[in-house]
């Protein structure tokens, strides 16, 4: 998992766009701007949202959701089935660190397709690992298994990870996964890439 940037001139804050419990209208103009800012990615899975794929406004403290408190910071589109694991289980993982948090990826540290805390006592990052099941043996050997067949791609075609990625934007960007697994194992932004192909595409 990547840190979640935020964007101080998003679309959400320039219209003041507020979630509201049960309006479907309002929370949908929301969803898509976190889709568009989140250049299609679930901010948890780093999958790809599909059309098929049911996605969720994420309120990260859920406690929040429904309250005036709630905001942007606390937003995020995710798939379904992980923002559904994570509702009961808030409580039982505090304090938590943010997904935003400026040192994120110095403390939740990705380590060869596992994610595993910079230092023990870090309670915060650890709770975050633990209420995200980024630590899950499955989805870290899905991820593991992931990077293992891009690597043997990249072989057979002998294409080096820049244009062998700009290439997959371009022709699926739904074969495009765990974006920050992407950046450490092969030493590129996918996010710069990703960024970069929307651009021409709106030019």
């Amino acid at each position: 998992m990547k840190k979640i940037q935020k964007k101080p001139d998003s679309e959400i804050l320039a219209k003041t766009l507020m979630y509201i419990v049960g309006n479907s209208a309002n929370n949908k103009a929301i969803s898509e701007i976190l889709f568009n800012e989140q250049n299609g990615f679930c901010a948890y899975t780093e999958e790809y949202l599909g059309r098929a794929d049911a996605r969720d406004i994420e309120h990260f403290n859920p406690k929040l959701k429904g309250e005036a408190e709630d905001c942007y910071d606390n937003w995020f589109l995710v798939k379904h089935q992980p923002n559904k694991e994570k509702a009961s289980k808030w409580d039982k993982f505090q304090p938590i660190l943010h997904p935003t948090a400026e040192d994120f990826e110095e403390r939740v540290v990705y380590d060869g397709g596992d994610y595993r805390v910079h230092s023990d006592t870090d309670t915060e990052a650890k709770h975050l690992i633990e209420l995200l099941n980024l630590d899950d043996a499955g989805l870290a050997d899905e991820r593991k298994r992931y990077i293992k067949r891009k690597k043997d791609e990249m072989d057979k075609y002998g294409s080096n990870a820049k244009t062998f990625f700009q290439d997959l934007i371009e022709i699926n960007i739904k074969q495009v996964s765990y974006l920050r697994a992407i950046d450490e194992e092969f030493n590129i932004s996918i996010v710069e890439l990703i960024e970069d192909y929307n651009n021409r595409l709106n030019n």
